[in-house]
């Protein structure tokens, strides 16, 4: 299967839509939201651009990319004009009158979702502004969707001030290849991602991949970056060594077990089961510091663990709503390779599978936030 051309969250905004159902991952941001605005106050004091590039990369849709860029315009306006009321004392600094903002997704991603909430939010950051009194200017702001994926070059040498990426990282490139054999068949029957029935073979793929894919995304922005440039890299992790755990390889664990229920009952085919494999990596805190390690002119500035409360405050239960946050995301592979008529009762299975793990064992999946500096 080919991730570039089949892999999105689902577009639009209806039940299933990543835009109604990605709460967890806005909670998730919000969490490290001061993290982001640190980095952003910092590689503007450092840099000082009258124009300023700055890109999302892996935006998605939904209320969550506009968000994000709503809160980093904000934080540097907020910068800017204390600057501006003490230039006397600092008539080195420029204030940035231009904003250069590149929405960037895979070519399936649904940017008309977000090009229509684009008069909405300039109205927005408008009444901010009134609001705030500050001066009554409010900076140009030249937003653009840029589909394509970001293992590999996007943008223009030292183009971007800015790097945000959030919840994108731990997708690779594609299905790592060293999955199959000569012949095409899986080396991890049964399962859709590590297990603990998977062969070293598996695990070593898996890490291989995130390996080659994480080394050329640092490279790439590493060009694009001017010197000073700060990326923020939000991301799903494990713990220590073992890929097994009750973290976030549980949620595929779940999965696979959903997708069993189906075989037993002849919904769908094993052989048909046994081809599937999500394009997915958690890693350990120890690879991601040995890639970062590896590129000279990328500098780790902060490390930090997140873990996220499993306890939903809601109607649904917190089953319900990882399940409806994994089918926005993973339905168009799911899709793809089975069919729709399966995914109703496939996250229903999911949903009470993971409910009543929890009644037995809490579940802490973990968050990594890299901040990047471009020495």
């Amino acid at each position: 299967m080919d991730v570039e051309k089949v892999f999105h969250m689902t577009g639009g905004v209806g039940k299933t839509s990543y835009a109604k159902n990605s709460s967890l991952q806005k909670k998730a941001c919000d969490k490290v939201k001061h993290i982001i605005i640190e980095a952003v106050e910092e590689v503007y004091l450092a840099t000082t651009p009258k124009s300023i590039g700055i890109a999302d990369l892996g935006c998605s849709s939904g209320p969550n990319t506009l968000s994000i860029i709503k809160d980093i315009f904000q934080a540097i306006q907020s910068i800017s004009h204390k600057i501006m009321m003490h230039r006397r004392h600092h008539p080195h600094h420029l204030i940035s009158d231009e904003f250069r903002v590149y929405l960037n997704d895979l070519p399936t991603n649904d940017f008309n979702s977000i090009f229509k909430a684009l008069p909405e939010f300039h109205r927005l950051l408008r009444q901010d502004k009134n609001k705030d009194n500050n001066d009554g200017l409010i900076p140009s702001i030249f937003m653009g969707g840029y589909p394509g994926s970001f293992y590999g070059r996007l943008f223009p040498n030292s183009s971007l001030h800015f790097v945000h990426s959030s919840y994108s990282l731990h997708w690779l490139s594609r299905v790592p290849p060293a999955l199959y054999d000569k012949e095409g068949n899986s080396l991890n029957k049964g399962c859709v991602y590590i297990s603990e029935s998977s062969p070293e073979v598996v695990q070593k793929a898996y890490l291989n991949q995130f390996q080659q894919d994480f080394s050329l995304f640092l490279r790439s922005r590493s060009e694009e970056l001017v010197v000073d440039g700060r990326m923020v890299l939000i991301f799903l992790g494990r713990r220590g060594t073992e890929h097994v755990d009750k973290g976030n390889s549980f949620f595929w664990q779940i999965l696979s077990r959903s997708f069993a229920i189906l075989v037993s009952q002849g919904g769908i085919e094993q052989e048909k089961l046994d081809s599937y494999d999500v394009h997915f990596y958690a890693p350990s805190r120890e690879e991601v510091e040995e890639e970062v390690r590896k590129q000279e002119s990328i500098k780790l500035e902060r490390l930090d663990t997140i873990e996220m409360d499993t306890i939903e405050q809601g109607i649904e239960s917190y089953g319900t709503t990882v399940a409806k946050a994994v089918r926005a995301i993973q339905e168009s592979m799911i899709s793809s390779h089975f069919g729709e008529k399966i995914l109703d009762a496939l996250f229903d299975n999911f949903a009470r599978l993971l409910d009543d793990e929890l009644v037995k064992e809490d579940i802490k999946p973990i968050t990594f936030v890299l901040v990047l500096r471009k020495i």
